[in-house]
């Protein structure tokens, strides 16, 4: 049944609308977040298909399908999140969203209805996760169309055109290239004919890599050898400068560890005055020695996650000798993954780290 001839001037002009604003939507936030990019990009889809001739029509109901098809595209990496009146978000849109309403002082809104959201609020819908496994998806080797839910192992053990590495990397070879071609390639590679000392220049080079690596390991091995070692849960707090201005920064409380009491400061991007407008979003602190010492403390240091959170850090050992007079260090960066993994400390209420602690003896 086509649609009443009435309604369609008054019909197509709001799609046409819908789908303009939603463009320009989806071309401003996309270098702030691809996950709410992608959900302006599916109104414009939508709006698209409905202007399209013939569509929008009983008898061709499977342009819904093509639009789920296109659209499940970009959205297929993230879990799904409703709001208490059913509203979807992907999980990168719900943690920049929370972590955005921490950085301005805000409680966090669904951006449908706005009714208020917070990980207790919210849920993650399961049967919405399911079905966008069952979309198909692109493998970007082949090209071929697989269900979400196979497309992982097809690229990783399967896919005929993955891209893979020569067995001999190990001596140098740098050859990637698709996997149906690496058996010819592995045949002629000029690598395990190389003399001994073309090959000692190689993994000379290769050697001064892996000790780069190895350096921290290292590192940690030789300060678990020193007498005194100790380690606490700390948990940042956000709190709000007293300036026209206000800056967010996070403290956390007093705490004992090697008989000296300390505390932790946190701040992101370093003060900027609007973090909440960046796309890349940092976190530095510094360690502060609130107690008196009857002579210079030298510590190492490192701040690594909490036992139950899943934000990914990296290492870093960090120096200092804290006297009477210099009780604080500089801010130093805390070494977090990329700003994915810093939004997940942002959206919680809390910061909940693990600190660590080795005093160097005389």
């Amino acid at each position: 049944m086509a649609p009443k001839p009435g309604g369609e001037w008054s019909t197509a002009l709001s799609h046409l609308a819908l789908g303009t604003v939603s463009l320009h939507a989806a071309v401003s936030t996309a270098q702030v977040s691809r996950g709410a990019a992608a959900g302006f990009l599916l109104q414009v889809l939508a709006a698209t298909t409905m202007l399209a001739p013939g569509l929008g029509t009983h008898e061709d109901c499977l342009a819904g399908a093509w639009v789920a098809t296109v659209i499940g595209l970009p959205l297929l990496a993230f879990d799904f999140h409703w709001c208490t009146n059913g509203h979807l978000m992907c999980a990168g849109c719900f943690i920049h969203l929370l972590a955005d309403a921490r950085l301005k002082e805000e409680q966090a809104t669904c951006p449908n209805c706005r009714c208020e959201i917070s990980k207790s609020l919210c849920c993650r819908n399961l049967a919405v996760e399911k079905a966008v496994s069952e979309l198909p998806s692109e493998c970007g080797f082949c090209l071929r169309q697989f269900p979400r839910s196979l497309l992982e192992r097809h690229q990783k053990e399967e896919c005929q055109d993955r891209v893979t590495q020569c067995k001999y990397k190990r001596i140098g070879c740098p050859w990637h290239g698709p996997f149906h071609e690496l058996t010819v390639h592995e045949a002629a590679c000029a690598h395990p004919t190389k003399t001994g000392n073309e090959l000692m220049e190689i993994l000379d080079e290769m050697d001064q890599s892996h000790r780069k690596e190895m350096q921290l390991y290292n590192s940690i091995f030789s300060l678990l050898s020193f007498e005194k070692i100790g380690y606490t849960e700390v948990q940042f707090r956000p709190y709000r400068t007293d300036d026209f201005i206000t800056r967010l920064y996070y403290e956390t409380p007093r705490f004992t560890v090697l008989n000296q009491t300390w505390v932790l400061k946190a701040r992101v991007n370093d003060s900027e005055r609007n973090p909440n407008l960046s796309c890349k979003r940092t976190l530095s602190f510094q360690l502060l020695l609130k107690s008196k010492v009857t002579a210079p403390l030298e510590c190492s240091f490192l701040l690594l996650k909490g036992p139950y959170d899943d934000v990914r850090i990296s290492p870093v050992i960090y120096h200092f000798v804290f006297t009477n007079e210099s009780n604080e260090t500089d801010y130093v960066p805390l070494p977090i993954i990329d700003s994915v993994e810093c939004n997940k400390l942002l959206a919680a209420k809390n910061i909940n780290l693990r600190l660590f602690l080795f005093q160097i003896q005389k």
